[in-house]
């Protein structure tokens, strides 16, 4: 790049539209990057996003419209194509091989890798790039122990190494701390500032946009719904680009809650084996008072999955004890129904669904097997679940063609709505939840978070489990940091700081 005489090149989609059958995914959509710009591309879920830059690098051919590079007409009908004129995009999970080392990542990924490699030469060839780098990356270490922002870095550097001038960002930091965030993103800012790259980013986080990005396009079902200068527009502005006049839920006010509140869950010294059966998670005290939401903060594979297996029953515990209201809890069927106890786990068209049921029967998981008084019955009141099942779809807005439909059939924002439906029902005294807003739009984002906090001001404990540093600060009454699985730190939310919780998260403590 820049050691090389690169320099940051425009780019431009001009009337671009892409249809798939009946089904038009994107409808004359045109988009300009100057050079050496950081444009932010925002947009619900199957707004177009990924339409549209699937079109201008390659992976489709759009059903008209053209690009332009440096103001030229070019035909890119390839990523090879979208390579061969400095085009390149770093992709929201990573694709680096974790066995091999970044050195050899960066080698194996050149096209004119030679077939023997002369490793003295090409180390050699490496420092001298890195030289001109902003990213200090270690080349030598397998690409499995670096951790998640190196990783990202290594992405961009990839990219970088292999000429390319104009970078598609998919979600970049959606496994970053927030310190790691915005190193990364601050790096590439300057980049961009110094003319040495052009930058459109993928992202939902509006604190991201407004920092780091001079201009912003919105697309709204599959048209541009708005943009322009990132300093004109404000959160409010953004959202109402990209959700129109539909009504947004609102969290209600956090009612207080008194000191001397009893817990309704606690875990006291609760080991267990992680996935690997090489490690352990280890939770030596943790307590969840009624009317409270305690969020936990960590980067993924640090134990908060195992921990939730543990409370959901599906791993065994080696030792310590688990308590609901005072009582004894190992999670049967039995004890989540006596005790009040409700679950919502990541995932949950996988883990909380039987997808190939109904929505009506899947509504029904909970009370199918139970009469009018809350007692077990051997009958199966068909009718009774029709009833059910009309009355929460009703409640939650539950978007579906009919009971009978299967609930895999549903959107993921639907899905959820429709177990928040299930497990919100009646009386919650426990209420445990994972990560249950990833993936879903700004709309449904906003109506699940205000369903949890209702929760709460109706005298549940939640425990929430999310790798969103953002949702846990704006719902959480304390904060809990997971990491090597342990609890290694705590923090009311009146004295939270999200950079240190992210230090924390990443370890250094």
């Amino acid at each position: 790049m820049a050691a090389d005489g690169q320099r940051a090149i425009s780019v431009e989609a001009v009337g671009m539209s892409m249809r798939f059958g009946g089904f038009t995914a994107l409808d004359d959509v045109s988009i300009r990057v100057p050079a050496g710009s950081f444009h932010a591309l925002l947009g619900e879920n199957g707004a177009g996003k990924s339409t549209l830059v699937k079109c201008m690098m390659g992976f489709y051919r759009p059903t008209a419209g053209q690009m332009m590079v440096e103001g030229r007409q070019e035909i890119i009908d390839s990523p090879r194509a979208a390579s061969a004129f400095g085009l390149g995009m770093v992709y929201q999970h990573f694709t680096l091989v974790p066995s091999l080392t970044g050195a050899e990542n960066l080698v194996i990924s050149r096209t004119d890798a030679p077939a023997v490699i002369d490793w003295s030469r090409e180390l050699t060839s490496l420092n001298l790039f890195m030289e001109t780098m902003p990213f200090r990356v270690p080349l030598g270490a397998p690409v499995a122990t670096l951790a998640a922002g190196e990783k990202q870095k290594l992405e961009i550097i990839k990219q970088l190494y292999l000429g390319r001038r104009f970078i598609v960002l998919d979600e970049p930091t959606s496994v970053l701390t927030p310190g790691e965030a915005e190193e990364v993103l601050g790096h590439v800012r300057r980049m961009t500032s110094r003319g040495d790259l052009t930058v459109l980013m993928i992202s939902h986080k509006f604190n991201e946009v407004m920092t780091f990005a001079d201009d912003v396009t919105v697309l709204r079902k599959g048209k541009r719904a708005g943009g322009g200068r990132v300093g004109a527009l404000d959160h409010h502005a953004m959202a109402a680009m990209m959700i129109g006049d539909q009504k947004i839920a609102t969290l209600d006010a956090r009612q207080p809650v008194a000191a001397d509140t009893p817990s309704m869950l606690t875990a006291a010294r609760v080991k267990a084996q992680d996935r690997t059966g090489l490690k352990s998670i280890s939770i030596e005290d943790l307590s969840v008072r009624a009317g409270e939401i305690v969020g936990i903060a960590g980067i993924s594979g640090n134990g908060q999955k195992e921990f939730l297996e543990v409370l959901a029953g599906q791993r065994q515990r080696e030792a310590g004890e688990i308590t609901v209201k005072g009582a004894r809890y190992d999670a049967t069927r039995g004890e989540a129904h006596t005790l009040n106890v409700r679950f919502i786990p990541e995932e949950p068209l996988h883990n909380a669904c039987a997808p190939r049921m109904t929505v009506a029967d899947n509504l029904a998981f909970r009370t199918f097997d139970l009469d009018k008084r809350g007692r077990h019955s051997f009958w199966i009141d068909r009718g009774a679940i029709r009833r059910n099942a009309e009355r929460l779809i009703a409640r939650f807005k539950v978007k579906t063609a009919s009971l009978d439909t299967p609930i895999a059939a549903l959107s993921g924002g639907n899905v959820q709505r429709a177990v928040l439906a299930r497990e919100l029902t009646g009386e919650v005294d426990v209420l445990i939840v994972a990560n249950p807003c990833f993936g879903l739009d700004f709309a449904a984002v906003a109506d699940i978070r205000a369903r949890i906090m209702q929760a709460r001001n109706a005298g549940a404990a939640v425990l929430l489990v999310s790798e969103d540093l953002d949702e846990l600060l704006e719902l959480s009454d304390r904060i809990l940091v997971m990491s090597e699985g342990a609890i290694v730190y705590e923090t009311p939310i009146a004295a939270a700081d999200s950079r240190v919780i992210g230090e924390h998260m990443a370890g250094h403590h």
